[in-house]
């Protein structure tokens, strides 16, 4: 008790405070780090969160400053993890500008970036207590609690988290706790040993590719959505979804879509300033050409170091050393490759009444739907290729054009594939087919979404609906208003 209140006092001092009672964040956090840290020391064996609804503050101490104890040292850590439970969901839920770390009345203040408006233990609690739900033992709870408080502490010393925090976004939680990230970590099924290691070291990062993955597979089921493989079986089991086992079309289209969209998001995340160690390219500064009268300003999209990382993480997936892994190496790149081509340049004029005494430029990102576009053309247009084994390796060290002259080599932005795609008419799970078994298709269509061609000959059923509605409405004195009924008739045809 003389421990918890010692550190209050010595915390709620007006110096430590800088005259009020927020704080001021540049200097006042290497305080809070020194105070709080040789709290946690002394009394880390009372680490107990406690709250009570409506939203009271939460202190992680067994004693309130001014209160009486509600729990002794003694406790059991079932119950502590009982109780820690009505403490994350009086925290999590509530709006995290309301209450400033040190207020004891839950005053309403006004938010500012530069000022610690949000508590430590918000932290420890949304990052610990999930964990310790499903993985850790009750017993290990108290101490996993305690490992996350030290590393939630030394966060104090990058403002952007509190700052993202307090935005209502949870992304940036940059290596805030590391045995979080490796339980994490561990339990995303089919990572690679590279790509795992890469994932605790860049917990925050995990979270924007899985993101760009799932951008890349729902640009790929609207691409497709009129043909019989229309992407289904993707996002399943995986973050990158489930491998198609043939080296056919569509599987160079899921590779190069999926690699392009984790480095379209890597990209975006570090314009945003959400992802640490990235942010917006530094080699677009000053002036691009003086004759011109134009300027670099403004974010411009790092785009280099999104490519790079989409590299780093999804081309770490390829272990095996065959054909195989050729071709998708190849297809990441060309989708990658495609993005970097399609980069924008945007400008504002700055002038008197409007004119363009100077402009500033940067560099954007294009739309994501555009290069889903421009890769269904490369789709439309992929060459099938062999494998070459030098004379002394057993491994293929690289690929050529499978009916061209010579050693001819597909261009960069080529998709490359080694097999003839499945007709995809029945489901088979191998070849990642869900069959068009219940498929809506189009009655009058010749091309591909045609019944004849989507339902393999199969034949169609044919389903009438009649929609009503009001129509023709009118509004006559006084006072009513007076609709007719329409009705229409329509057809939808379904894949036998």
């Amino acid at each position: 008790m003389d421990a918890t209140r010692s550190l209050y006092n010595n915390i709620s001092d007006s110096s430590l405070k800088g005259g009020g009672d927020t704080w001021d964040a540049q200097r006042n956090y290497p305080k809070l780090l020194h105070h709080c840290l040789s709290w946690v020391e002394h009394r880390n064996s009372s680490l107990l969160p406690l709250a009570r609804p409506p939203l009271r503050l939460v202190y992680p101490w067994s004693v309130r400053p001014g209160g009486k104890a509600r729990f002794g040292l003694r406790d059991a850590a079932a119950t502590r993890v009982q109780h820690m439970g009505n403490a994350v969901r009086s925290i999590v839920n509530a709006p995290l500008a309301r209450l400033s770390i040190f207020d004891q009345e839950a005053v309403r203040k006004p938010r500012s970036s530069h000022e610690l408006r949000i508590s430590f233990l918000r932290i420890v609690f949304f990052i610990a207590f999930p964990v310790c739900q499903r993985t850790i033992q009750l017993a290990q709870c108290a101490i996993m609690l305690i490992i996350s408080s030290r590393s939630a502490l030394l966060s104090v010393y990058y403002p952007q988290i509190f700052l993202i925090l307090t935005s209502g976004s949870y992304l940036a939680l940059t290596s805030v706790v590391a045995l979080g990230a490796n339980i994490i970590c561990n339990k995303i099924p089919g990572l690679a040993p590279r790509q795992r290691a890469l994932c605790q070291s860049r917990p925050d990062a995990i979270i924007v590719i899985g993101e760009g993955a799932q951008l890349g597979i729902n640009e790929c089921q609207y691409q497709f959505r009129y043909s019989r493989w229309n992407c289904s079986a993707l996002g399943e089991r995986t973050v990158f979804g489930q491998e198609l086992r043939v080296g056919s079309r569509e599987a160079a289209f899921t590779y190069a879509i999926t690699a392009a969209g984790v480095a379209h998001a890597v990209t975006a995340a570090c314009s945003q300033g959400n992802l640490s160690q990235c942010g917006c390219d530094r080699d677009k500064q000053g002036y691009h050409d003086q004759e011109e009268g134009w300027k670099w300003g403004g974010c411009s999209a790092d785009v280099k170091y999104g490519v790079e990382f989409s590299r780093r993480f999804v081309d770490a997936r390829e272990i095996k050393k065959n054909a195989r892994r050729l071709m998708n190496l190849h297809n990441n790149e060309a989708g990658r490759k495609i993005l970097e081509e399609r980069m924008k340049l945007e400008c504002k004029c700055h002038g008197v009444s409007g004119s363009c005494t100077t402009k500033t430029c940067w560099i954007t990102l294009p739309k994501f739907r555009e290069i889903g576009y421009l890769l269904k053309g490369r789709y439309s247009e992929a060459v099938q290729v062999e494998p070459v084994r030098a004379s002394r390796l057993r491994q293929p060290s690289f690929l050529r054009l499978k009916l061209a002259r010579g050693y001819q080599k597909p261009t960069d932005t080529d998709l490359v594939y080694l097999e003839r795609s499945p007709n995809y008419c029945e489901e088979d799970k191998a070849t990642g087919s869900t069959g068009t078994q219940g498929r809506l298709c189009n009655g009058t269509s010749t091309s591909a979404d045609g019944c004849n061609v989507m339902c393999c000959g199969r034949g169609f059923n044919t389903h009438q609906y009649t929609k009503v509605w009001q129509c023709n409405c009118k509004f006559h004195w006084c006072c009513f208003v007076k609709c007719n009924t329409c009705s229409e008739r329509s057809e939808v045809f379904t894949c036998k």
